[in-house]
């Protein structure tokens, strides 16, 4: 089959790995670490269930029509930016220290008192008041789309992303209520001298409040880092996903489809995260995904990185490519791979599908004996499998290039349906919204 004028461009490419990120942000004054200030922009680009429950009631009460929202990915993309700890305190006492008392107080002590009082409150404020927006603006998990919460549970840990949330929301209640106490106290002080020593002691206890719990802080901006560096995906773009055994030439074939340069190397989860870019074919833009290996065993016992290509599987609207190697190189015996073969296309069986056996050029060179193989559970399936793979699989080899166009083709052919797919759903989302 004559192969089609191909023109691949890998335009974004991004590698999620674990547990290591990486963020190009400004740098503290204050801090070695890295953070960009936060802007009212970014907070009100968030993702509030709360504004979402009110938006819907407000409907219900005005009698308008529900419209159905469509569920979008890219939430993560949209986080408020955190600053570290130390900045946030070091910038609170800056500005606190700079509160004068009320003009028209003649009486020393009273505008002494009436000083001491303010400079505590407007400290307690710049602490709590970025507590406040960051706890507001991060999204309530329920809220983001079903691919976006396996991430967060299967990078950070199940409830984790919440408890970080909820100490940061703890360590603002602590401020606030510490903060009041002392305000209250220089506000009963009966001279300057007390109101300074109040004033003193209200601004070392606050200081020893955040410098003890500000570990949240630091904490959710990790988070956020982590969050923010995933792979952005678009649900209305045709998106190809790799699967296979570890080790099976995943990402060899990755380099062929794209010019993306994925780590090759000959032992199991190379792929240590999912690796997302884009291919221009002519003039239509498409989704490549290359995910980590799956081994035979059941899913409470796979690792977070199997997890992950399951996560992409049941949460994104896919082709699949699944990759298949009968040389005996990839460490994942034929019958193996054949079960979780059969065990993944039953599951995903609604989506589109091409089978792909790689390295045949090891399989027409030198035959494999499979020592590990169970001669007496030998059927006619199992060994067509072992010869051939699957009815209809293209046989592949990156070395001698064999197969590759016609890869390429198939590649193409599929992501087209992949986005009649994709506009027919949209559609009848439509339709169903009209009615």
């Amino acid at each position: 089959m004559a192969m089609m004028s191909m023109r691949i461009c890998l335009s974004h490419l991004q590698l999620w790995q674990i547990p290591r990120t990486k963020i190009h942000l400004r740098k503290s004054r204050s801090s070695p670490g890295l953070y960009a200030s936060p802007s009212i922009a970014e907070y009100r680009s968030s993702c509030f269930c709360s504004q979402q429950a009110q938006t819907a009631a407000h409907g219900v009460l005005q009698n308008k029509p529900m419209v159905k929202e469509i569920e979008s990915v890219g939430a993560f993309q949209k986080l408020p930016m955190v600053m570290p700890s130390v900045d946030i305190l070091s910038s609170a006492l800056k500005k606190a220290k700079r509160v004068s008392a009320t003009k028209g107080i003649s009486n020393i002590a009273k505008r002494e008192r009436n000083k001491a009082a303010k400079q505590l409150d407007a400290l307690m404020k710049e602490l709590a008041v970025p507590l406040r927006d960051y706890f507001a603006n991060f999204p309530n998990r329920k809220c983001l789309h079903p691919y976006e919460r396996s991430l967060i549970e299967l990078t950070l840990g199940d409830g984790n992303y919440e408890k970080v949330l909820k100490n940061v929301d703890a360590l603002r209640k602590k401020v606030v209520s510490t903060g009041k106490e002392h305000a209250s106290l220089c506000a009963k002080s009966l001279s300057k001298r007390e109101a300074e020593e109040r004033l003193s002691e209200g601004f070392q206890r606050l200081e020893e409040v955040f410098n003890r719990e500000g570990k949240a802080v630091d904490d959710l901006l990790n988070i956020a880092k982590t969050l923010r560096a995933m792979p952005v995906v678009d649900l209305e773009t045709p998106t190809l996903c790799l699967v296979g055994a570890p080790n099976v030439g995943k990402s060899s074939l990755v380099r062929v489809i794209s010019t993306g340069k994925p780590e090759v190397c000959n032992y199991p989860f190379t792929t240590r995260g999912i690796l997302m870019g884009h291919i221009n074919l002519g003039y239509q833009n498409f989704q490549i995904t290359d995910t980590p290996g799956l081994l035979q065993r059941r899913d409470e016992d796979r690792n977070n990185l199997e997890k992950l290509t399951l996560a992409v599987l049941t949460h994104l609207p896919t082709a699949i490519l699944f990759v298949h190697d009968l040389s005996g190189e990839c460490g994942t015996s034929p019958s193996d791979q054949f079960t979780i073969y059969k065990e993944i296309k039953e599951r995903f069986s609604d989506h589109i599908w091409l089978d792909v056996v790689s390295k045949c050029d090891l399989l027409q060179t030198s035959p494999v004996a499979y020592v590990t193989e169970d001669e007496d559970s030998e059927h006619l399936e199992m060994a067509s499998y072992r010869k051939m793979g699957p009815d209809g699989a293209i046989r592949v080899s990156v070395m001698n290039e064999e197969g590759l166009n016609e890869l390429k083709d198939r590649v193409y052919q599929m992501l087209v349906a992949q986005m009649d797919r994709i506009k027919s759903r949209s559609n009848e989302d439509n339709a169903e919204v009209a009615t």
